[in-house]
């Protein structure tokens, strides 16, 4: 534990899901104190054109009160 779920706009290449796995790794590690062995990160590509229906209506707007960085956009 714990493990990060990162869902992005496909299109990225490995190399930078693997740069950006890495950096969120190191600052889960940093910031709750977990060792290197304990953290996973695992990313997700989804469709730009579904995004609302697929991550932010079920992850973001009726998980509000799980967020600690909350986007500063509304889907339109």
């Amino acid at each position: 534990m714990p493990h990060v779920i990162i869902k992005l706009y496909a299109g990225r290449s490995e190399a930078q899901k693997h740069q950006i796995a890495e950096a969120v790794a190191q600052a889960v590690i940093a910031s709750a104190g977990s060792s290197e062995a304990a953290v996973s990160v695992s990313i997700e590509d989804v469709d730009p054109e579904h995004w609302n229906e697929k991550v932010f209506e079920p992850d973001i707007r009726a998980r509000a009160e799980t967020l600690y960085k909350k986007p500063g956009y509304e889907p339109k």
